[in-house]
C-alpha cells in the first residue's frame, strides 16, 4: 500500500508563515507529479500548487508569489512554503501524488489525510 502523510499545518496570524510536508511510503516506481490541493467546507477541492518530475511547478492565482513548493525527490516528499498568509488560505490542505507503481502498470492517484490551516485576522 502507498500511503501519503501530511504535517505542518497549525493556526497562523496573517502575514504569518507556514510549511507543509509530505512524504510518500510503500511499494512503488516512480513518483510522477506531486500536488497540494485545498478544500474550505462548502467548496470543491481546489488545486493549490503542481510540481513534476521534471522540476516544473504551477501555482493557482491566489497563491502565486507567495506560496512555494518543492520537493525532496530521494525522500519521496513535497513540501509547500506559505508566506504572507491570508485569512482566505484556511483550509484543509491535501497532498497529492501520481505514481506508476511499475514500469508496465498505469498510475494511480493518492492523497493524504489533510492537515488544518487556519489564518486569523
Amino acid at each position: 500500500q502507498v500511503r501519503l502523510v501530511e504535517s505542518g499545518g497549525g493556526l497562523v496570524q496573517a502575514g504569518g508563515s507556514l510549511r507543509l510536508s509530505c512524504a510518500a511510503s510503500g511499494s512503488f516506481f516512480r513518483i510522477n507529479t506531486m500536488s497540494w490541493y485545498r478544500q474550505i467546507p462548502g467548496n470543491e477541492r481546489e488545486l493549490v500548487a503542481t510540481a513534476t518530475s521534471g522540476g516544473s511547478t504551477n501555482y493557482a492565482d491566489s497563491v502565486r508569489g507567495r506560496f512555494t513548493i518543492s520537493r525532496d525527490y530521494a525522500k519521496n516528499a513535497v513540501f509547500l512554503h506559505m508566506n504572507s498568509l491570508k485569512p482566505e488560505d484556511t483550509a484543509v490542505y491535501y497532498c497529492n501524488a501520481d505514481i506508476l507503481p511499475s514500469p508496465f502498470r498505469n498510475a494511480n492517484t493518492y492523497w493524504g489525510q489533510g492537515t488544518q490551516v487556519t489564518v486569523s485576522s
